[in-house]
């Protein structure tokens, strides 16, 4: 199998086996849109389902778009916690790269 094809494939076994939560760890890297579309479709119907979906993402777009709460690293440390209402990608990549600091 292709490399995509592995990545969907990987995807659809884990989302498959109902677990009370799921780790997605860059589930979309390498994959072809199409593709991308299905995959976060999936981890939307899980969180419907009620499962708890941790996403570990460096792709912005798809962390606003798929994710209830978010929590920024930086160098090994939580460093900022938001919603995606309350912020957008150019904030999230100065909290990324240790340019902007929490007020809380």
């Amino acid at each position: 199998l292709s490399g995509d094809n592995q990545q969907k494939l990987v995807v659809a076994r884990e989302l498959s086996r109902q677990a009370l939560a799921v780790i997605a760890a860059h589930p979309t890297r390498g994959v072809d849109l199409g593709a991308v579309a299905a995959i976060h479709a999936r981890l939307l119907a899980a969180r419907a389902a009620g499962r708890a979906v941790l996403l570990v993402s460096s792709e912005l777009s798809e962390i606003l778009a798929l994710s209830d709460r978010i929590f920024v690293m930086h160098a090994g440390r939580l460093v900022h916690e938001t919603t995606p209402g309350e912020t957008d990608e150019r904030t999230l990549g100065l909290f990324m790269c240790g340019r902007e600091r929490s007020r809380d």
